[in-house]
Protein backbone atom coordinates (compact mmCIF):
# COMPACT_ATOMS: atom_id res chain seq x y z
CA UNK A 1 0.00 0.00 0.00
CA UNK A 2 1.35 3.52 -0.77
CA UNK A 3 0.35 7.13 -0.62
CA UNK A 4 1.00 9.86 -2.71
CA UNK A 5 2.00 13.16 -0.75
CA UNK A 6 2.22 15.90 -2.76
CA UNK A 7 4.45 18.69 -2.38
CA UNK A 8 3.30 22.49 -1.91
CA UNK A 9 2.78 24.17 -4.93
CA UNK A 10 4.18 22.06 -7.48
CA UNK A 11 1.63 19.51 -8.45
CA UNK A 12 3.93 16.62 -8.16
CA UNK A 13 4.08 14.10 -5.31
CA UNK A 14 6.22 11.64 -3.77
CA UNK A 15 5.46 7.60 -3.83
CA UNK A 16 5.83 6.18 0.01
CA UNK A 17 6.42 3.27 0.33
CA UNK A 18 5.89 1.62 3.71
CA UNK A 19 9.09 -0.66 5.00
CA UNK A 20 7.81 -4.44 6.31
CA UNK A 21 7.99 -4.89 10.02
CA UNK A 22 10.26 -7.73 10.15
CA UNK A 23 11.76 -9.90 13.81
CA UNK A 24 15.15 -10.61 13.97
CA UNK A 25 15.60 -11.76 18.02
CA UNK A 26 13.97 -13.58 20.32
CA UNK A 27 11.43 -10.89 21.69
CA UNK A 28 8.38 -12.13 19.46
CA UNK A 29 5.53 -10.47 21.14
CA UNK A 30 3.10 -13.32 20.55
CA UNK A 31 5.84 -16.17 21.11
CA UNK A 32 3.86 -18.85 18.91
CA UNK A 33 5.20 -21.34 16.25
CA UNK A 34 4.21 -21.02 12.76
CA UNK A 35 3.19 -23.11 9.77
CA UNK A 36 6.23 -22.50 6.63
CA UNK A 37 7.27 -23.89 3.53
CA UNK A 38 10.12 -26.44 4.37
CA UNK A 39 12.30 -24.97 1.38
CA UNK A 40 11.81 -21.40 2.68
CA UNK A 41 13.19 -22.46 6.16
CA UNK A 42 16.16 -23.95 4.55
CA UNK A 43 17.09 -20.95 2.32
CA UNK A 44 16.95 -18.50 5.55
CA UNK A 45 19.04 -20.52 7.72
CA UNK A 46 21.63 -20.63 4.87
CA UNK A 47 21.07 -17.04 3.73
CA UNK A 48 19.29 -15.46 6.92
CA UNK A 49 16.47 -13.71 4.95
CA UNK A 50 12.72 -14.07 6.24
CA UNK A 51 10.07 -16.14 5.73
CA UNK A 52 6.45 -15.78 5.34
CA UNK A 53 4.16 -18.39 7.53
CA UNK A 54 0.73 -19.38 6.36
CA UNK A 55 -0.82 -16.84 8.72
CA UNK A 56 1.02 -14.10 6.86
CA UNK A 57 3.59 -12.99 9.53
CA UNK A 58 7.00 -12.27 8.79
CA UNK A 59 10.42 -12.69 10.40
CA UNK A 60 13.27 -14.67 10.52
CA UNK A 61 13.33 -17.56 11.95
CA UNK A 62 15.66 -18.01 15.01
CA UNK A 63 14.23 -19.95 17.92
CA UNK A 64 13.21 -23.32 18.54
CA UNK A 65 9.38 -23.96 17.26
CA UNK A 66 8.80 -26.89 19.89
CA UNK A 67 8.95 -24.40 22.68
CA UNK A 68 5.78 -22.65 21.45
CA UNK A 69 2.18 -23.36 20.72
CA UNK A 70 1.00 -23.80 17.13
CA UNK A 71 -0.19 -20.26 15.67
CA UNK A 72 -3.82 -20.83 15.64
CA UNK A 73 -4.22 -18.89 12.50
CA UNK A 74 -2.07 -20.70 11.05
CA UNK A 75 -3.25 -24.27 12.26
CA UNK A 76 -6.94 -23.19 10.30
CA UNK A 77 -5.32 -22.50 7.38
CA UNK A 78 -3.22 -25.62 7.17
CA UNK A 79 -6.10 -27.61 8.24
CA UNK A 80 -8.51 -25.73 5.39
CA UNK A 81 -6.08 -26.85 2.71
CA UNK A 82 -6.46 -30.49 3.17
CA UNK A 83 -2.92 -31.40 2.89
CA UNK A 84 -1.73 -34.73 3.38
CA UNK A 85 1.34 -35.62 2.49
CA UNK A 86 4.60 -34.61 4.93
CA UNK A 87 2.76 -35.86 8.30
CA UNK A 88 4.92 -36.53 11.15
CA UNK A 89 4.42 -39.26 14.13
CA UNK A 90 1.54 -36.94 16.05
CA UNK A 91 -0.25 -36.82 12.41
CA UNK A 92 0.54 -33.27 12.06
CA UNK A 93 2.11 -31.81 8.59
CA UNK A 94 3.82 -29.18 7.67
CA UNK A 95 7.01 -27.00 9.62
CA UNK A 96 6.54 -24.78 12.37
CA UNK A 97 9.18 -22.26 13.08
Amino acid sequence: MSTLEPERGTGTGTLVEPTPQVSHGDGDHERFAHYVQKDKIMASALEGTPVVALCGKVWVPGRDPKKYPVCPMCKEIYESMGVGGDKDKSGKGGDKK
